[in-house]
């Protein structure tokens, strides 16, 4: 995990550490074999995604203490499974993405143009 690049090419950055997020709970958007969701998107959560991804089953809102889930509310970054990420693109719901937390493994699944197209850059 230490060389873990970006879709970018470069050096896989942050997503969170607050809410703590990755599926090593590290704030990265890690992954290994056993990382079966697949949790490699950096994403600037939306309500509508969050409604989005509620109504499918994966409620993100409500805390779960047990697995060390605070929640999350609209404007938490959140490492989301890949395949979660593309059903949201491909329903028009898709959150913005963070590029340089993002992991390369995404684009075995998603496009790096629908990618950049949701690119979330910070105003200063």
């Amino acid at each position: 995990m230490q060389d873990a690049l970006n879709v970018l090419g470069e050096a896989l950055q942050a997503c969170s550490y607050d809410p703590l997020t990755g599926y090593f709970r590290d704030g990265c958007c890690n992954t290994d074999v056993h990382d079966h969701g697949t949790h490699v998107v950096c994403a600037r959560m939306t309500a509508e995604f969050l409604a989005f991804s509620a109504e499918r089953g994966n409620d993100l809102i409500t805390p779960r203490p047990q697995w060390r889930f605070p929640g999350l509310k609209p404007g938490d970054r959140w490492c989301l499974c890949a395949t979660r990420w593309k059903e949201a693109f491909d329903a028009g719901v898709a959150p913005q993405v963070v590029l340089e937390a993002t992991h390369s493994k995404v684009l075995e699944f998603v496009r790096l143009e629908d990618l950049k197209a949701h690119e979330y850059v910070r105003s200063n």
